[in-house]
């Protein structure tokens, strides 16, 4: 678990949908997740542990250019698991959204059928990651999708253990009031700072968060009936949850973080 020895990390999201079978089915069908637990209302799905929880209501609203999430990220144990999965999608004939090499992993991105955006990627080696005066080196470039369906050997069954997420990207109104709130507040280290996006990471990881404005700029307060991201789970060391009594927060737009003791 390549983010596991941050003090801070994400634990879980919590999503609100319209259509709790059909968003639940492809969270297990495409993404790997085993249902964990659920009822009429609600369905919780992981690997190992819960990591996404969808609560249904069918009056809430799709807000796209509206504050909230961009992508969650799933992250692989290893490229071997990408090589897997994304074998899987092809021989499915599934919809992607793009494919990258972002120089510190390799990604593919898709969404769900409401929306919410999704990546699955697996790290490079730490060794090989670029740090300058206190920044990450990352880009978006063509990924090697041959070089990676290659490394795939085991075929794709569901989500491998040790899968986990790996980071949220978040959709902001304004850059600087995220800085504050992620760098200041939270106490994340600033990684990047590119193109619109703010990266936010802790324990020397490239990021567990970030946030952009390319879909959201100027977006005040998120709406409640809003569908997407209702909460974001984040797994924090004692001290950090003990600075903040123990209770939940909100971001400059009103997205909930709770704070809870790392697993």
């Amino acid at each position: 678990m390549a983010t596991s020895d941050a003090p801070l990390q994400v634990g879980q999201v919590v999503l609100t949908v319209n259509d709790l079978d059909k968003v639940g089915d492809f969270y297990q069908r495409v993404i790997g997740l085993s249902l964990l637990s659920g009822d009429g209302e609600s369905r919780v799905l992981g690997v190992d542990r819960p990591l996404v929880e969808l609560r249904g209501d069918k009056a809430a609203r799709h807000r796209p250019r509206e504050a909230g999430l961009f992508h969650t990220a799933f992250l692989l144990p290893d490229r071997a698991a990408l090589g897997d999965w994304l074998r899987m999608i092809a021989a499915r004939e599934l919809r992607l959204d793009g494919a990258s090499d972002h120089l510190v992993s390799e990604a593919v991105y898709l969404h769900d059928p409401e929306g919410n955006g999704i990546e699955v990627y697996a790290d490079r080696p730490r060794a090989g990651w670029v740090w300058q005066d206190g920044e990450v080196a990352m880009d978006t470039e063509a990924m090697d999708i041959p070089g990676v369906l290659a490394e795939g050997h085991d075929g794709w069954q569901a989500a491998p253990e040790g899968t986990v997420i790996g980071h949220v990207h978040l959709q902001v109104g304004d850059l600087a009031p995220a800085d504050e709130f992620y760098a200041g507040t939270l106490g994340l280290t600033r990684t990047a700072h590119r193109y619109g996006a703010s990266f936010y990471g802790s324990g020397g990881y490239h990021h567990h968060l970030a946030g952009n404005i390319w879909n959201s700029r100027g977006a005040g307060r998120r709406k409640p009936d809003s569908t997407g991201l209702a909460e974001l789970v984040l797994e924090a060391e004692p001290a950090l949850i003990a600075q903040h009594s123990g209770q939940g927060l909100l971001d400059p737009w009103g997205t909930r973080i709770s704070l809870r003791a790392k697993r």
